[in-house]
């Protein structure tokens, strides 16, 4: 705290000169007095009289000057611990440093800053300072021992309190705290903001009553009142700061976050400039954050932009997600196959400001599934289905008991006299029928042989223990499927063109060809009695072999078809001849 001003030292010098005046005056008066009596005269009574007005009031003059000067010392103190309690953020140095002084001015013994804990009863003794006369009250650190009657009353209602002799006061008989620590003068005022009491200014002296006045009073609630508002400051600031961190580490996080994230993320305002772009978006479109960020998506995705132009649209008049995959030509990458869902970009009040483009490439996926496809068109579909199955599968083959069905759907010689592409369509009208039959029954389709189709049931890429049956069937269902067609086509041919053979057994499946160039096929006895039965059966028959008719009758009593014996068929170089039936549906 700086000097007093020459004003005030001023004052105080010439009322101290005054005085000693006055006590000249009187030390004169009194000797003059001594003389006349000598000579029997008296001094009027009016002389003595005025003199000892003029004392009096003199006296008072004097406590009234001194009065002021301390409110004065009192007020400048106060301004200037508002000036540094408001210009520091950290509060609890300046109010430790400046409730030394409180007390200093007040002539507390004790002085303590306490806050009222919001999530609980107790309270949080913020600053304490005591003058050491009598010691630390406190000095195991437990709560300094003060009358929390007088805090309580004073929070709560939230008016100062000013006891001038606290131990003998009514009002307080019966706190025993009061009573236990023999506390004499007594002054409390509430700190309050925004019309709440967030704690309290307690001072006392336990030592001296009567210390404390209307003056402290006034003194301490100024005190309490900038009190209030740098402490609020202090926690401002201190929330500011928690939040700042916290905002930190969730962009450090949302950072880490987009630089790992492997799908691309683009964020875009109501005027489509870019303001969100990480790196994955970096890679996919081989641009760089800071050629990106603030400009037109348009200027970025070029003619990728052009088709994302709609489903933008759509997005902020729905506010609601799209989802959408395209082909775009991308500078320095080419050809490229996207896939994007795009979501409205929504505030806290959930008013779309934007959109939030999540973007993979997906042209890997795009070049494989345009193989598969373009495979499915040559290969049968459970091949390609378990392409690395098959690709796993030895060379050396493995045996295995399957059913084998040879189809000609359509035989040369009653196909008409017409150019090879007319024949070749009209092949191809039948083989699709035969081709759907298959699939739907589990089968795989071994291989075409112009006008006929080797399907394949139980390999390892299709196992079915009841695989004799599901060759029956898929037999029965091209039967079915060529009426139709017949149907369509407007012709009654008779009889039926398809011949369709059946045989069950064991053969080796296996890839045959080199690591370059292989195929999935099956070769044995069973295969080649399969072909000998479709070439030995007759136009419009569906023929099967004896294990093939036991393997569906192991299984069911009653097989869900009919069957009807025919001659023997002799296969090459075989001495006797092989059983066969002929199957039709049941009536």
């Amino acid at each position: 705290m700086s000097d007093q001003p020459d004003g005030s030292a001023n004052l105080l010098a010439d009322l101290r000169q005054l005085e000693d005046l006055i006590e000249q005056i009187d030390a004169a008066l009194s000797a003059q007095r001594e003389q006349l009596r000598g000579h029997r005269l008296a001094m009027p009574s009016s002389v003595l009289t005025s003199f000892r007005q003029l004392q009096a009031e003199f006296q008072l003059l004097e406590i009234e000057a001194l009065a002021e000067q301390t409110e004065l010392r009192q007020l400048r103190a106060l301004g200037e611990m508002a000036v540094r309690m408001t210009n520091s953020l950290d509060a609890d140095i300046v109010l430790a440093e400046t409730m030394e002084l409180v007390i200093l001015l007040t002539q507390a013994e004790r002085g303590y800053i306490i806050l009222a804990q919001q999530d609980s009863d107790e309270y949080d003794f913020r600053v304490s300072s005591e003058s050491g006369l009598l010691g630390l009250s406190n000095p195991d650190g437990s709560p300094p021992q003060i009358s929390m009657s007088v805090v309580n009353q004073v929070i709560s209602s939230g008016e100062p309190l000013l006891a001038d002799n606290a131990y003998q006061d009514e009002r307080w008989s019966g706190s025993q705290s009061i009573v236990n620590f023999t506390l004499r003068s007594v002054l409390c005022v509430p700190l309050r903001f925004r019309n709440e009491s967030i704690g309290a200014v307690y001072v006392d002296n336990r030592l001296l009553a009567g210390i404390f006045t209307e003056r402290e009073l006034t003194l301490l609630v100024a005190f309490a009142n900038v009190a209030a508002v740098a402490i609020n400051n202090a926690r401002m600031y201190s929330r500011a700061e928690q939040i700042l961190a916290e905002i930190t580490r969730v962009k450090e996080l949302m950072d880490n976050i987009f630089s790992s994230v492997g799908s691309a993320i683009i964020a875009i305002d109501s005027n489509d400039l870019v303001h969100t772009f990480n790196r994955a978006a970096g890679d996919i479109l081989n641009l760089s954050p800071a050629s990106v960020l603030g400009h037109k998506l348009q200027r970025v995705l070029k003619e990728a932009a052009l088709q994302l132009g709609e489903e933008l649209r759509l997005v902020k008049e729905d506010d609601a997600d799209h989802t959408l995959d395209l082909l775009a030509e991308l500078p320095g990458r080419g050809p490229v196959a996207l896939s994007l869902s795009l979501s409205p970009l929504k505030d806290r009040s959930q008013t779309t400001q934007g959109v939030t483009l999540v973007m993979d490439d997906v042209t890997h996926l795009h070049e494989h599934e345009s193989t598969i496809n373009a495979m499915k068109r040559i290969l049968p579909e459970g091949m390609v289905e378990k392409i690395n199955e098959i690709a796993n599968i030895e060379m050396g083959g493995m045996r295995r008991e399957v059913s084998c069905l040879f189809a000609d759907v359509r035989p040369w010689s009653t196909l008409p006299d017409t150019a090879p592409s007319e024949t070749l369509r009209i092949l191809n009208q039948y083989q699709a029928i035969a081709t759907s039959c298959i699939h739907d029954t589990g089968g795989i389709i071994d291989k075409y042989m112009g006008n006929e189709v080797m399907a394949l049931f139980n390999t390892q890429l299709n196992p079915d223990a009841r695989h004799a049956r599901q060759a029956v069937e898929c037999g029965l269902l091209m039967r079915d499927r060529f009426l139709q067609l017949y149907s369509e086509l407007g012709i009654k041919p008779d009889p039926h063109y398809y011949i369709i053979g059946i045989y069950s057994g064991v053969a080796t499946l296996g890839n045959v060809g080199s690591f370059r160039r292989r195929e999935f096929t099956a070769l044995g006895h069973s295969i080649n009695t399969a072909k000998r039965i479709q070439e030995n059966a007759r136009r419009g028959s569906i023929t099967i072999g004896q294990p093939t008719l036991d393997l569906i009758l192991a299984h069911s009593d009653q097989p869900p078809f009919d069957y009807t014996p025919r001659a023997p068929i002799y296969g090459k170089g075989l001495s006797t001849g092989m059983n066969a039936y002929e199957v039709q549906r049941s009536a």
